[in-house]
């Protein structure tokens, strides 16, 4: 009888947790898609046959001796949409990636591609396959013959030390406790379901079970099927990992670089569970799984949990972490004052915090923001916690923005408790006149500074009238406390400023802004403006290119509007991508603007720092932040996402009347540059109780990688109302590729224990002059012509000059790398992988299908050969003909790129240095041309765009020639390991890897 077998609908014994549950499922049969060359489709049911030698489908023209394929034919089993017919256009769009799969058999290395129900049913037969086809090389055990294995021998370990009776049999708690004990975040309920449905199976109810059924539960209940089938497709016996397979995962799969064997042996002693695996270096199934969920492989690049960017720029390059209202525990308005808010947000990293000053009852100042009197806090404690707490998160420099509304008298006391309370960290030196820009993080470590008014040189008295700040009115209104009405006319309101406070202000001293203009003419390094976020997002919008270069010399401070009575928070990246330093955000309200701004200051040891774009940074640059496309000069990357299932989920938090079943499904979404921001949806996993299968493959096109943030976010289908399960927030500059799992956290950023997501992370450019188009992981080549970056004209004769002699250099640079990145693609995909995959990959799969076949290698990489040329031993198959001739044109173009990449780099650079050198004498060639306004604008603009493109490109070519080094050295390294590299002795220095190229000057 045919069946059509979906794994998502499968009674739970039916789980895939071993090779054997893969198999019998062969021997079955299921019903799967036929795919021929027109692209037509023909449901067929395929069976593996009782003796496991062959696969045979029906009904079927042939005859049934040519309706099968001989497991011995087989060279390799691919996932996906990996050859010519399951890419082509006709099909692409009817079924997901994850449903398809190929076997690639036979001397002529003919394709068989198949389509299935379902990603799990894909997973069976292709984890049963590559097991078949490793089996007649390794010839182990046949899979059911009950020979014990590493595992069955380590349960069966466990199980002896519980059984303290020494009767072979433990009560159903202790048992449940156990595997509790070994798989934690395990439901006590769903063990316990298991434990009843094996008793009844095999007819064994009572309380206690024998160590039979306790392995048979613990190998159902902790198998994941998805971290089994990379077991299996990494392995050399389809059982666990040796080191070397271990070594190969690291290397090709995790990106992981100068892996050893020893390194290897450590991970084993670490995570292996049984004895015997750590003793001859195996990681079975339980040890694998419990690596990738440990910190060693976690999504977040373990280098940017510690201080990892140069601290030593100045103080306005960086982004700084802000709070506006650190003190509130609820919302502005109504909330209460709680000291320790304070706490909380210095522990967080928090490198700037606003005080706002009011008269005491009791003669002394006080801070508080709520309208009841009676919840204000002593401004000499709130003193006294940040002279404790200052620097227990981070050494680098804090900033307390005071905005004052208390008297004159009061002021003074509060001067005078700062000073004796943080004494040393008092940052009160004056700023240096002959500087242009603020000292560094690094220079100021350990000191806090004061960004407040300042009274005027001319005044002389102990105290006088300065203009007052707009922020902290709004408070003042509703507290009944304004007594001051703005002055006629719409001016500046005026305060009084007591000396002794003015003179603690240095380097942060707050002015009011006019325009971008006056800024540039006579606005000093030490100077800041603070904007409401209306009045800065109006910038941001009309005039974003200004925002940022103004926010190159000076800080900016954005505080939330007066009308976020609920302290809702704005969005931080609209002001991040125009480089505002200081977003002051409320801390106390959890949600996805807390999230990015906890998330993005992760990425920098979370000391409150984050250095910003070099684009953002350079005195002469181009960047719109509005762009919706490519920046010149900065390589677009795509992002390939495949997010695979998710572990322990909780409920939606409200959900106690829902019953236990959760829906869920998960939210990808890039936080950037507006030509970044992008969200993509995973299907809902339905009755998947908490360990649910998602198996989907995203992508974005990051344009701005370092400006860009990656959040997942879990959501529940099925619940109206409170649908958010957790949340998980990484900068794109923290991801690692490979397999990871990701930690996912509450709304308020709390780890939440055990709930994780599994997914695959891989990164591959977008190179290539002018737009970033749009690349499918199918690489549609030679559809769309070229594009070029050029540079713009300036109107300035001279400097036109300079820039036309770069135009042909621009050209050969783009040449040179798009050729290679073209080759390269379609050498990956005649190997049947995508373009993410490196080139030890290709040459390892290559060299799977030479050594499948009986024969010695047909095909071998000669590497005496500083360019190892892949050369045919006799007569070969079409597809090796192809691969050969794809491998051919890569190394070709790669040799171009080598050879010719420092020339053309140094004629980019020069026609750089050349525009750089007008760039002092700009304003009077302006003045001398006659240009004004809008054609002064563009002219400065057009500079810029040039002097970023030129530097941009050859920074690009720079990385490709580093590149095609790399891969140089990959060919090398894996034609020695895999067996097919001959004359193997003169594998590439790593030294000539490094691109003797000087770092370019910003």
């Amino acid at each position: 009888k045919k069946k059509t077998v979906s794994f998502s609908s499968m009674p739970n014994d039916r789980k895939i947790n071993s090779t054997a549950a893969c198999i019998s499922l062969m021997l079955e049969g299921c019903e799967l898609k036929k795919v021929r060359s027109n692209s037509r489709m023909y449901s067929r049911f395929f069976v593996l046959d009782a003796d496991m030698r062959s696969v045979r489908w029906e009904p079927s023209k042939k005859d049934s001796e040519k309706a099968k394929i001989e497991i011995k034919s087989v060279k390799e089993v691919r996932v996906g949409k990996k050859t010519p017919v399951l890419r082509s256009n006709g099909l692409s769009d009817q079924f997901p990636d994850e449903c398809a799969f190929s076997i690639i058999y036979g001397d002529n290395y003919e394709s068989l591609d198949l389509v299935a129900s379902s990603a799990d049913v894909v997973s069976a037969w292709v984890m049963g396959l590559r097991y078949l086809v490793s089996y007649g090389k390794h010839s182990p055990e046949a899979p059911g013959t009950g020979h014990p294995s590493l595992r069955t021998s380590w349960i069966s370990s466990v199980f002896d030390l519980a059984d303290l009776e020494k009767s072979g049999r433990i009560p159903v708690s202790r048992a449940v406790q156990l595997i509790k004990a070994l798989n934690p975040g395990m439901k006590t309920s769903t063990i316990e379901l298991k434990f009843k449905e094996l008793q009844k199976a095999s007819e064994r109810p009572g309380t206690e079970v024998a160590c039979d059924l306790f392995v048979e539960a613990y190998c159902e209940l902790c198998t994941r099927p998805e971290i089994f089938f990379l077991l299996v497709q990494f392995s050399s016996n389809k059982e666990y990992l040796g080191v070397k397979d271990l070594l190969m995962f690291l290397e090709v799969e995790q990106g992981m670089e100068g892996v050893t064997e020893e390194k290897c042996l450590e991970i084993v002693s670490k995570y292996e569970p049984s004895k015997e695996g750590r003793e001859k270096g195996y990681l079975a199934i339980d040890g694998f799984t419990r690596y990738l969920l440990s910190a060693d492989c976690s999504i977040f690049d373990p280098q940017h949990r510690k201080v990892c960017q140069d601290m030593a720029q100045p103080l306005s390059h960086y982004y700084i972490s802000s709070a506006h209202s650190a003190c509130l525990l609820e919302d502005n308005f109504w909330g209460r004052s709680d000291i320790t808010g304070y706490i909380s947000a210095l522990g967080l990293g928090c490198r700037s915090i606003e005080l706002v000053l009011w008269d005491g009852p009791e003669g002394e100042p006080v801070v508080y923001t709520s309208p009841s009197a009676a919840s204000c806090v002593p401004f000499r404690a709130v003193v006294g916690l940040i002279d404790q707490h200052a620097f227990t998160a981070s050494a680098y420099p804090l900033i307390l923005c005071l905005v004052v509304r208390c008297s004159a008298p009061q002021q003074r006391l509060a001067a005078q408790c700062l000073r004796k309370t943080l004494g040393e960290k008092l940052y009160l030196e004056p700023p240096n006149p002959v500087a242009s820009y603020l000292p560094s993080p690094e220079e100021l470590k350990g000191r806090i500074l004061i960004k407040g008014k300042k009274l005027p040189p001319t005044c002389e008295d102990s105290e006088g009238e300065v203009s007052d700040e707009e922020e902290g009115w709004e408070l003042a209104r509703r507290l009944g406390q304004e007594d001051r009405e703005a002055p006629e006319g719409g001016g500046l309101r005026r305060v009084r400023l007591s000396r002794e406070l003015s003179e603690l202000v240095s380097l942060c001293q707050a002015v009011p802004f006019q325009d971008f203009e006056s800024s540039r003419r006579g606005q000093r390094y030490w100077e800041m403006c603070s904007f409401s976020e209306v009045e800065a997002g109006r910038f941001a919008n009309e005039c974003p290119a200004e925002l940022v270069s103004y926010n190159k010399r000076f800080l900016s401070r954005i505080y939330p509007s007066p009308m976020r009575i609920d302290a809702s928070n704005m969005n931080p990246q609209d002001f991040w991508k125009c480089g505002c330093q200081m977003v002051a955000m409320n801390y106390q309200t959890p949600g996805l603007m807390m999230d990015l701004n906890a998330g993005w200051f992760r990425q920098n040891g979370a000391c409150g720092y984050v250095l910003r774009p070099a684009i953002m940074r350079e005195e002469v640059s181009y960047f719109s932040a509005n762009a919706k496309d490519s920046l010149p000069g900065v390589p677009a990357q795509l992002l390939h996402l495949k997010v695979i299932s998710g572990q322990n989920l909780p409920k939606p938090k409200g959900s106690g009347a829902k019953g236990e079943v959760v829906e869920p499904y998960v939210c990808a979404e890039i936080h950037g540059i507006p030509a970044d921001c992008a969200e993509h949806r995973t299907k809902t996993a339905l009755q998947s109780g908490d360990n649910p299968i998602f198996d989907e493959s995203l992508e974005f096109q990051i344009n701005l990688p370092e400006l860009a943030v990656l959040r997942f976010v879990v959501l529940d289908d099925d619940y109206i109302g409170d649908e958010f399960i957790a949340q998980y927030t990484i900068p794109f500059e923290c991801l690692q590729p490979g397999y990871r799992h990701v930690p996912l956290q509450s709304l308020a950023g709390e780890p939440l224990p055990h709930a994780t997501l599994f997914v695959h992370v891989a990164i591959t450019d977008r190179r290539g002059g002018g737009k970033g188009h749009r690349r499918g992981l199918a690489g549609r080549r030679g559809r769309r012509v070229r594009e070029y970056t050029s540079t713009k004209a300036t109107g300035i004769k001279a400097i036109d000059e300079v820039f036309r002699t770069a135009t042909q250099p621009l050209r050969e640079a783009t040449d040179l790398r798009e050729n290679v990145q073209n080759a390269l693609v379609s050498f990956k995909e005649l190997c049947g992988l995508t373009p993410a995959a490196n080139m030890k990959q290709c040459i390892l799969t290559v060299s799977t299908w030479l050594l499948h076949s009986d024969s010695a290698p047909s095909v071998t990489l000669n590497l005496a050969e500083q360019y190892p040329p892949m050369e045919a031993q006799g007569p070969i198959p079409d597809l090796l003909r192809k691969v050969l001739t794809a491998y051919e044109t890569m190394i070709q173009t790669s040799r171009t790129l080598i050879e010719s990449a420092d020339a053309v780099y140094g004629k980019l650079i020069q026609a750089q240095q050349a525009g750089m050198d007008f760039h002092k004498e700009l304003h009077r060639i302006e003045t001398k041309e006659g240009l004004r306004g809008r054609k002064l604008q563009k002219a400065l603009e057009s500079f810029a765009w040039n002097i970023t493109v030129l530097k941009g490109q050859a920074d690009l070519l720079k990385h490709a020639k580093a590149e095609a080094l790399d891969n140089l050295w990959q060919i090398h390294n894996a034609g020695q390991s895999c067996g097919i590299g001959r004359n193997g002795s003169a594998s590439p220095e790593p030294s000539r890897l490094q691109a003797p190229l000087d770092p370019i000057p910003e």
